[in-house]
């Protein structure tokens, strides 16, 4: 009912999960762990006809319902207990690995649920059973619609089951397609998911092929860390929010390091890391699915009508600015409006359908919201402070993707 980390496989246990299998037989350094493999989630889900479904928004909802309310088989939860046992019964992460997640087609950036910091055998079946219904929230389902008809009866998930990493850096790499480019990184303070969810803005880097470093450095005001069971944000002080999360000969090993799992994998590869105690971890590996737009050769021209951020996704659009501060604002966007947001997470992916572009306040190019945007062909600009007050709701605005501007016809 468990397969142990260093022996998982795509076929049997999902891409994030065969992937992490081969960089462990690489003897990379990726937490030790097991999977619960697609094998575990037929025997829970047989008897419950999800073929019956056809996709509709309740049945959506019911089919989710239905996998919730279902109890772990005994089987599971039995084999659970003896691979938790085998690694000491520390602190897990929990995280999907769907068969049609981390492909080189489709990232599924975000789109399942993981959990951090969960321990003991109750939880962790809990939380697979999350992982499990997860194939059927709203987020997911719209990025399938917007990529394959995938009936419900076909879809697979397979869980990881890993030894928690108390990140005191977090980041994420993209290795290059052309050995000529460069290594894109960002990183910050704390547990990974802050980066990865756009919560934060987080210093960027670029490491060249001479292994020469470029870096903008964020002003880092957030950070996520565990307590017990539990993740808590805290206030950066204020002394280290503008320091570096990592010095220049950190990015150029961390690039060093992205080039093996390179590959190992057969090519550009999009890589979340930790670090703990000074030991860097390699927590996830998966296909570049959309190219990164370039950095603009400098600081733009701003004017009064023109705020200024990352380029997130290439493109040009004009729209009108839709403010969405939080799921309430949901009913309000129209096809075709721009997002105008703090950030945007996972659960925003609905959104992304219908949107012309995204504008946030905070994030990173690396994020999952801004891989989505690249994926679905919309231009976002990232990390623009005060976007949801500078711009106003029903205002006209152009963005520009690949230079990071917005530009307001009424400003």
């Amino acid at each position: 009912m468990v397969v142990p980390l260093l022996e998982s496989v795509v076929g049997t246990c999902g891409g994030k999960a065969g992937a992490l299998g081969a960089l462990l037989r690489a003897d990379l350094p990726v937490p030790d762990g097991f999977v619960v493999p697609f094998d575990a989630y037929l025997a829970a889900v047989h008897e419950l006809d999800l073929g019956r479904f056809a996709g509709e928004p309740d049945d959506v909802a019911a089919a989710r319902q239905a996998v919730e309310a279902r109890p772990v088989p005994a089987a599971v939860i039995d084999a659970l207990g003896r691979a938790l046992d085998q690694l000491g019964d520390p602190p897990v992460a929990v995280r999907s690995s769907a068969a049609k997640e981390d492909t080189g087609q489709a990232s599924a950036a975000g789109q399942h649920d993981s959990f951090l910091a969960v321990r003991g055998v109750g939880s962790v079946a809990t939380a697979v059973r999350a992982c499990w219904a997860s194939l059927f929230s709203p987020r997911a389902v719209a990025y399938r619609a917007a990529s394959d008809d995938q009936p419900f009866s076909d879809l697979l998930m397979a869980v990881i089951v890993q030894r928690h990493v108390d990140a005191e850096i977090s980041g994420v790499m993209f290795t290059p397609a052309d050995p000529d480019e460069a290594t894109r990184i960002e990183a910050s303070w704390g547990l990974g998911p802050s980066i990865v969810e756009g919560r934060v803005t987080p210093d960027a880097y670029r490491v060249a092929r001479d292994g020469s470093v470029t870096r903008t450095v964020a002003d880092k005001q957030k950070r996520l860390d565990r307590r017990g069971t539990r993740l808590v944000i805290r206030d950066v002080p204020t002394a280290v929010r503008n320091r570096p999360a990592i010095d220049d000969t950190t990015a150029a090993r961390l690039a060093e390091l992205g080039g093996q799992i390179a590959a190992a994998l057969g090519g550009p590869q999009d890589i979340e890391w930790a670090i703990a105690d000074g030991r860097t971890w390699i927590l996830q590996a998966r296909p570049v699915t959309a190219a990164l737009p370039p950095p603009p050769p400098g600081a733009p021209g701003v004017t009064i009508a023109e705020l200024a951020g990352t380029p997130g996704s290439h493109g040009t659009v004009t729209g009108t600015a839709r403010i969405v501060r939080g799921f309430g604002d949901f009913a309000r966007v129209r096809p075709g409006d721009i997002l105008v947001c703090p950030f945007t997470d996972p659960a925003w992916t609905p959104l992304l359908r219908i949107a012309a572009g995204v504008v946030t306040e905070t994030g990173g190019v690396l994020s999952h919201a801004a891989i989505v945007a690249r994926e679905h062909g919309i231009p976002a600009v990232l990390g623009v402070p005060n976007a949801t007050s500078r711009l106003r709701d029903d205002t006209v605005v152009t963005i520009d993707g690949t230079t990071g501007t917005v530009t307001a016809a009424d400003a």
